[in-house]
This record gives structure tokens, sequence and C-alpha cells, in this order.
């Protein structure tokens, strides 16, 4: 029986409504996988073996099949007795754990780096979750992105800022739409957002040229093994915000990928491939890519309601058909 762990949040703190990692949960129990829990804590390296107290994790059979969100708090899944596990003898280690990127994140990504060195297969790939930062990895394709800078430099950001006069500051590891600034031409508050983003210069941050289409969406695209999904989901910004992000309020809206984002995914794609980073999702405003989101990339259930898809029954296919 194909065994396959989730290091994930704990499921009490899960969103029901939308979290992508019981889609992929439920795509393998619908497979007949046996599906192990992990938090990071329960992660351990003792004479020399990675090992993890892992419970057998089964969601209730309805919610396996309608993924019902209402159900949440009545018995919607249950756990067995946990048993200290050598991750080696798992076939997948699905990392799953939501930012922030911090230091317990990297030791997490040792850990898992040595059940891969065992044999384990890890999605996405440890080092490849260490080397790629969410932001300042989509620099790697310069043709696909707006013009920016990343430093930690008053002078060079304000210098940056004079030039285009509409500009977007932000944190290199900020996540879901936090310390994100828009910065307009004659704005008295630009010296103080450089000084708080950087902490005083201590920190790079980014300054990114101000993408107008972000009050169309910033979409979000799904790439599985370096093939991008067929549909986007446009995070559209609630009135009077700059951030299409759906947890700072962004309304969600499915929609075909246009030619753009398909030649954007073409150049993309590849690297993660070469990378060992199966799923991944791309943010594009307008015809730019501004982000490449390795860590815990979401919006599978979105899209999944709105074209009848299932996104996580691909992917896990896509993951057994690597060790089989």
């Amino acid at each position: 029986m194909t065994r396959i762990a989730f290091v994930m949040d704990p499921l009490d703190s899960l969103a029901l409504k939308k979290d992508s990692t019981l889609a992929m949960i439920r795509a393998c129990q619908l497979r007949g996988l046996d599906v192990y829990y992990l938090e990071q804590q329960d992660l351990t390296l003792l004479e020399g073996e990675v090992s993890g107290l892992a419970r057998t994790l089964h969601l209730r059979d309805d919610f396996c099949e309608t993924l019902d969100p209402d159900i949440a708090g009545a018995n919607w899944y249950s756990l067995n007795e946990e048993n200290r596990i050598p991750l080696k003898d798992f076939d997948v280690i699905m990392m799953r754990k939501d930012p922030p990127f911090d230091m317990e994140y990297i030791y997490t990504t040792y850990l898992l780096e040595r059940a891969e060195e065992e044999g384990a297969l890890v999605i996405n790939k440890p080092s490849a979750l260490r080397d790629c930062n969410e932001k300042f990895f989509a620099t790697a394709f310069p043709e696909c992105g707006p013009e920016l800078v990343v430093s930690r430099r008053s002078d060079i950001l304000k210098e940056f800022h004079a030039q285009h006069g509409n500009v977007v500051f932000k944190k290199l590891d900020g996540m879901g739409g936090a310390s994100i600034f828009r910065i307009m031409e004659n704005d008295p508050n630009l010296s103080v957002v450089i000084e708080t983003l950087t902490e005083g210069g201590r920190h790079q941050i980014m300054a990114q040229v101000y993408i107008p289409e972000i009050t169309d969406g910033d979409k979000r695209i799904l790439l599985i093994d370096g093939e991008p999904v067929p549909w986007a989901l446009a995070r559209i910004p609630s009135a009077g915000e700059t951030r299409g992000n759906l947890a700072a309020g962004g309304r969600g809206e499915g929609r075909e990928l246009t030619d753009r984002d398909r030649w954007i995914a073409e150049q993309v794609g590849p690297e993660l491939k070469k990378r060992g980073l199966v799923f991944v999702g791309i943010d594009v405003i307008g015809d730019y890519l501004t982000e490449v989101n390795v860590t815990c990339p979401t919006c599978i259930r979105e899209l999944d309601a709105q074209f009848s898809a299932d996104i996580a029954g691909n992917l896990i296919d896509v993951v057994l058909a690597k060790i089989h």
C-alpha cells in the first residue's frame, strides 16, 4: 500500500471552505492511499535517523465526497494513535506547512532533505523550498516581470521611486498581502515606508513599478510538474484596495489562461521542473509575473468549484507516477 504523509498545519486551524491540502488528502483517499498526518513538531532526528510521530488521517466519507465546509466541528476527520515512523518508510512526503518562512521552516527542510536522501519523495523538494524565495525567485525571469529593484539602501529605493513615480514596496518574506505599500508621486510617507520595511536599512526589500491592471485581478496560475492548469484564479481587490490577495479581502474569479499567461508559464515551467518544484502557483498581474509561490500554493478548491475540475487529483496522479 502506498503511504503518503502530509506535513501541515494543525487540522483545526484549516479553512474548510478553501484549504487546498484537504483537496489533496481527499484525492489520496479516493485513490485508496494510506494518508498520514504530521506537524513540524512531530519531526525528529534521533540516532542518525529522521522519523515522525505520525497518525493515520481519514476525512469523514461525506466530507471526502463533498468537501462540505458546514460540517466543521462535527467530527469531520479521524486520527489514529501516533506512531514513530522513519520518514524513509513513506513513499511520498507532501510539505504543506503554510508560511511564515522562518528558521523553523528551514530546519524542517533540513529534516525532510535527510528523508529524501534516504529514499522518500518529498514534494516540493526541500532544497528548492530554501532557495526559491517567492518574490525574489520571480526575478530569475526578467523577461516576464516588471521593472523592480531589490535593496536595503534608502537612497537607491528613493531613486527608483523618483524615476517611476508610482511604486509598490514590499518585504521579501511577506505573505497574504501584508506589508505591501503603494507609494505615488510626492507621497510624504515614502521615507517612513522605506524605514519601516527595511527596519532602518537592516533588511532587503523589493520596490516594483505599480501595475495598473491589478484592478482587473492578480491571477494565480497553478503549475503541476512545470505544466499550467488551464485556468487562473483572478483575485480582484476590494474597493479602495491595491492588493488582490484573498487574505486581504480580494474576490476570486476563475478565468481561462490568456496567450501571455501561457507564455509566462512556458518560461517558468522548465526551471520549476528541473528544481523539483512539482506544485507551484505563479502570480501574474496584467502581462507581468510578480511572484513564484513554492511553499504552500493554494486556490485549488476555488478553481475546482468554478470549472468542475479535479486539480488535486491530477497532482496526486503526477506524484504517484514518479514513484511507480
